[in-house]
């Protein structure tokens, strides 16, 4: 499916070193992006992420910037991640096997050492790491990484069913719970005042406060919450990424109906689906069944989102549109390891004890704004840095270690 990118040419537009431009501009919009979502977890109790109702305003502008981020960014973020990942697992194979190294040899050891690095962001910064769970994915998904597009589709919408089936059964389960069981799950998905408070001072407090709150939440995400969503979740999406690439669609190759058709769906059956599962969690009172029943409105309505957030980019590259800041997106995009562990940071030490301790004292209008802020920060310093190094820095350790040698850094 060959089609005309942004530099005029057939196929997919390279940016030096080979890589594929689309794919470093597509990284660094989703990073950029899902620190829109993420700063919800840096700023307020764990509990308001899920559950809004849980702290802070939620009228007027607050009201908007929480909306608009639920439509825009939750879970669509995490999801063009996700295809992404997948697609660099075929790429990686691809290029490791041309030079004539083993591509499984080297994929394994880099996930290991990715894994390593999701574990330790997990336990000692934050507990919303996302590195450990696709470390995981990437081990078992590389065998499937030569199936045919349509195969890799059914299969990426058979994964992602099996946590959508699990969580509607989990809803339509509830009413059977022990009492005791259900006022426990409560309790977490709207906390007590008691219980908000103490959260808010572990994070204003000091590190080993901290640790001690998270490891557990961290050793939970890691195994339960992997198991029963988040396997399922990111794993479906890679391997619709790997169908993707495979066809040419996120390296800019497929035709202008289809990228038209990508956006025409994220925008006619995608925001309308996560739009009715906003009024249904309002019109139920965000109650517990929020998690498990009112959550399928995005998880599935996330998906033609976030497809049409990928075809607007590509359209954007095609037509040479905001190439001021494409090129900084790709920039950020290449950088997105290291840039993803400064978001986190960044956000340590605005919220917690360790820095100015903010931690539940920003409304989401002033979350945004801190938003708006990071991003013009690593958008401004991805080129610079870039104009210097191959590579960010921890692009660079990731790539030495995965080798087994150091490997070049700063530019000749």
């Amino acid at each position: 499916m060959q089609g005309t990118t942004e530099t005029g040419e057939a196929g997919p537009s390279l940016a030096p070193g080979g890589r594929v431009h689309s794919l470093d501009v597509l990284r660094g919009f989703a990073l950029l992006g899902i620190l829109v979502m993420n700063i919800q977890a840096f700023a307020m109790p764990m509990a308001a992420y899920t559950n809004p109702t849980v702290w802070g305003d939620l009228t007027g502008t607050n009201f908007v910037v929480w909306l608009l981020s639920h439509l825009f960014a939750d879970e669509k973020m995490m999801a063009i991640f996700s295809m992404l990942f997948g697609a660099g697992i075929v790429l990686f194979a691809d290029h490791t096997r041309q030079r004539g190294k083993s591509a499984a040899g080297l994929h394994y050891r880099r996930n290991a050492w990715l894994l390593l690095f999701g574990a330790a962001h997990g336990y000692l910064l934050w507990f919303g790491d996302i590195l450990f769970l696709y470390a995981v994915c990437g081990f078992a998904l590389f065998p499937f990484r030569k199936l045919s597009p349509p195969a890799l589709f059914a299969l990426g919408i058979a994964l992602l069913s099996v946590s959508s089936l699990l969580f509607l059964y989990f809803g339509w389960s509830m009413r059977l719970w022990p009492e005791a069981q259900l006022a426990a799950f409560e309790a977490e998905w709207h906390p007590a005042p008691a219980a908000l408070a103490e959260e808010v001072a572990i994070y204003r407090g000091g590190w080993l406060e901290q640790l001690a709150h998270r490891a557990p939440i961290t050793a939970e995400a890691q195994t339960f919450v992997l198991v029963v969503w988040g396997f399922w979740r990111a794993a479906g999406l890679m391997l619709i990424g790997m169908g993707l690439y495979r066809l040419g669609v996120l390296s800019g190759q497929a035709s202008n109906a289809t990228y038209w058709g990508l956006l025409m769906a994220g925008w006619l059956i995608g925001l309308p689906l996560v739009g009715y599962g906003v009024a249904w969690n309002f019109a139920n009172g965000w109650g517990p069944e929020s998690l498990f029943l009112g959550s399928q409105f995005n998880y599935w309505g996330s998906l033609p989102v976030s497809l049409g957030w990928v075809a607007g980019v590509i359209l954007l590259l095609r037509h040479g549109a905001l190439r001021w800041l494409t090129q900084r997106l790709a920039a950020v995009g290449r950088m997105a390891f290291t840039l993803y562990i400064l978001q986190t940071v960044i956000g340590v030490f605005l919220f917690y004890g360790q820095g100015l301790a903010l931690f539940g004292q920003v409304e989401r209008m002033g979350q945004i704004t801190i938003v708006l802020a990071i991003w013009l920060l690593q958008l401004l310093l991805a080129p610079v840095w870039l104009h210097h190094f191959r590579s960010g820095p921890l692009e660079w350790l990731w790539r030495s270690l995965t080798y087994g040698e150091r490997q070049p850094l700063r530019r000749q």
